[in-house]
């Protein structure tokens, strides 16, 4: 594969940003590894770092361009602080970022498709968290997307004393806004949406994760509504350990043509 460090200006942000990027590459006489390539411009992943990490921390903890090489997949990997991938109220606007300017800015440097079938988002965390908002705001761009230990109920963990989100960073991120019936809450945005539109959605936790309890809710409200997930609860903590494993599930589970 061909790994890319991309340095550049986003007019969104109104700063000089970085995203970690792999493209699909033939190849025949590799030593310990293959790589494929597809008909036409590669289907895409998006895939995000959590709250403490940046855009290298995918290629830095995991083998992720090992388990990506044979399957022809482009994976775009963008930097986003620690903003949970929102208009922060005091800071800079990640969701334009994220959701207009990025794919638009790939598209143009790289060789990839645009179509829906081809489009995929998956993150861990507080990256988890946006790989779901992304996905239930504008559904018509994806196929499938998986939150891996999700910070998935922002509205009650707030509310956590054993777990409480940094007040600097909610101040920073939500200022006085409330979550709970926003855009930012994925359980406002699960009731008004459409089932029929969605796309396949998966959901990883492990069971020793602080964040178990958010996946099973949400896992039970998307039920309630009607919108099918898969869910994966299985031994793990909130470690690489365990996301270096469920992220080969994820790609195994993608819905990549042949």
């Amino acid at each position: 594969m061909a790994l890319m460090r991309c340095d550049f200006f986003s007019e969104t942000l109104g700063l000089n940003t970085s995203m970690t990027v792999l493209l699909p590459q033939r190849t025949a006489t590799q030593i310990g590894m293959s790589g494929a390539t597809r008909d036409g411009d590669p289907p895409v992943l998006y895939l995000l770092h959590g709250l403490s990490d940046d855009d290298t921390i995918w290629l830095r903890r995991t083998s992720i361009e090992r388990y990506v090489a044979p399957l022809g997949l482009a994976v775009v990997m963008p930097q986003v602080a620690r903003s949970f991938y929102t208009d922060e109220a005091n800071g800079n606007r990640y969701w334009t970022f994220l959701s207009e300017e990025l794919p638009e800015l790939c598209r143009s440097f790289f060789r990839l498709s645009d179509r829906r079938e081809d489009t995929f988002v998956a993150g861990l965390s507080m990256g988890g968290y946006g790989a779901l908002r992304w996905a239930l705001r504008a559904p018509h761009r994806f196929a499938a997307a998986a939150s891996l230990s999700g910070a998935l109920d922002l509205a009650r963990r707030t509310a956590d004393p054993q777990r409480p989100l940094d007040p600097a960073i909610w101040r920073t991120v939500f200022g006085d806004r409330p979550v709970a019936g926003s855009d930012d809450d994925l359980f406002t945005l699960l009731d008004r949406a459409d089932p029929a539109e969605l796309p396949a959605l998966w959901l990883a936790c492990g069971t020793e994760d602080h964040l178990h309890a958010d996946t099973v809710r949400f896992a039970a409200a998307a039920e309630a509504r009607g919108v099918p997930v898969e869910v994966d609860l299985s031994p793990g903590a909130h470690d690489w350990a365990y996301w270096d494993e469920a992220v080969q599930r994820v790609l195994a589970w993608l819905p990549l043509s042949t």
